[in-house]
Parts: structure tokens; C-alpha cells; sequence
């Protein structure tokens, strides 16, 4: 199999490659490696999520009414804190 990297990555992997005293080949193994665990673990926790909104146990939750909530509390946020330094 053949990587190609840009010239930034390939330079960064040989610092780190001097650094370390580790082959490039094995470096790039690592990253991978933990790459394609992490990414398993996603699946796992999206899969495990997914059935428990299809079972109802769990309910989904509206994005844009999560986003309006946040908003709201950013702006009340801001407002009580300019009332504050105003009374300084």
C-alpha cells in the first residue's frame, strides 16, 4: 500500500520520526491503527444511540430548538453582565 502525504504532514512525520527514533512506517501504523479504533468506537456508540431512538427509550431532540435555547441563554447572559459592569 502506498500513502501519499502532503509536503506539512510528511515533514511532520519526519521531525517526529528523528525525534523518536521510530520508522515513519511505524508511526503511520499507529496513527491507523488508533485512527480505525476510535472509529469503531464511534460506530459503536452511534449504532447503540440509533436503536435507542428507534426503541423510544430515548427521544431525539429538535437541533434548531437546542440552538434557539442556547441562544437565548447567551444573550441573557450577556445582558446580566453588562448590567454588571455598568454598576461598576
Amino acid at each position: 500500500m502506498e500513502v501519499n502525504l502532503t509536503p506539512e504532514l510528511e515533514a511532520k512525520l519526519d521531525k517526529l520520526s528523528a525525534e523518536t527514533g521510530r520508522a515513519k512506517s511505524e508511526l503511520v501504523e499507529d496513527v491507523v491503527a488508533g485512527y480505525l479504533e476510535e472509529l469503531s468506537h464511534v460506530r459503536e456508540m452511534l449504532d447503540s444511540r440509533y436503536d435507542e431512538i428507534k426503541s423510544g427509550k430515548v427521544k431525539p431532540v429538535d437541533g434548531e430548538a437546542v440552538f434557539e435555547n442556547l441562544r437565548q441563554k447567551s444573550n441573557a447572559k450577556r445582558t446580566s453582565s453588562m448590567g454588571d459592569v455598568a454598576s461598576e
